[in-house]
């Protein structure tokens, strides 16, 4: 998606409270990607074709706003399923590192993911902070003691090896949607290869 392309043309007609807010939620993604996290309500309001009171019947403030736009984003595009498949001992680790990335690289490899996580960042907002912490905790640590427990070769890796190897399988994101130069049309090979160099460093099947 490019920042001319709104999916959510402005709609006055009465909706049911749920389903307004959704759309809120939704245009409010799309408006602050477009825009950074100092665009202001008054303008979301305008390409969303309410009034600006309307906005705050459902949020109390912009950042009630910003938590909403959080949820949608990033943590309700995280499956509960991770944590226990990555720990799965009886597949093996390739099989789980591989599969775990090719459903999350389809999750976050969108403009507007990555244009508010960078945006968020840029600005010293707390959003992108948590989501670090959260996905460090839950999907990351379990992850990398299954590692530890798998390797056999003299060194085990640590967290820092695994944060370098997920950064960089999110640069191929970053790139498409941040610095909008070619991409892979299918990052799988790419992320296959970062995976296997992984693995083999550590002597990890």
């Amino acid at each position: 998606m490019t920042p001319t392309e709104h999916p959510y043309p402005p709609d006055r007609r009465r909706l049911p409270p749920e389903e307004r807010r959704r759309q809120i939620v939704e245009g409010a993604v799309t408006f602050f990607a477009d825009v950074g996290l100092d665009g202001n309500t008054r303008d979301l309001a305008k390409r969303l074709g309410v009034t600006q009171s309307l906005l705050f019947n459902y949020f109390a403030s912009k950042s009630d706003l910003l938590e909403a736009v959080y949820e949608h984003v990033y943590l309700n595009r995280l499956s509960d399923d991770w944590p226990a498949f990555l720990t799965d001992s009886r597949q093996p680790i390739r099989d789980r590192v591989l599969t775990f990335y090719e459903s999350y690289s389809k999750l976050i490899f969108q403009y507007e993911w990555m244009r508010i996580f960078m945006f968020s960042g840029l600005a010293g907002a707390a959003l992108n902070r948590r989501y670090l912490d959260h996905l460090g905790r839950v999907i990351l640590a379990p992850l990398l003691a299954q590692m530890q427990n798998t390797a056999t070769g003299p060194d085990v890796p640590q967290m820092e090896d695994l944060w370098n190897l997920h950064g960089g399988i999110v640069y191929i994101g970053i790139r498409q949607h941040i610095y909008q130069v070619p991409c892979p049309d299918d990052p799988t090979e790419a992320i296959t290869r970062a995976v296997d160099r992984f693995l083999a460093a550590f002597n990890m099947g």
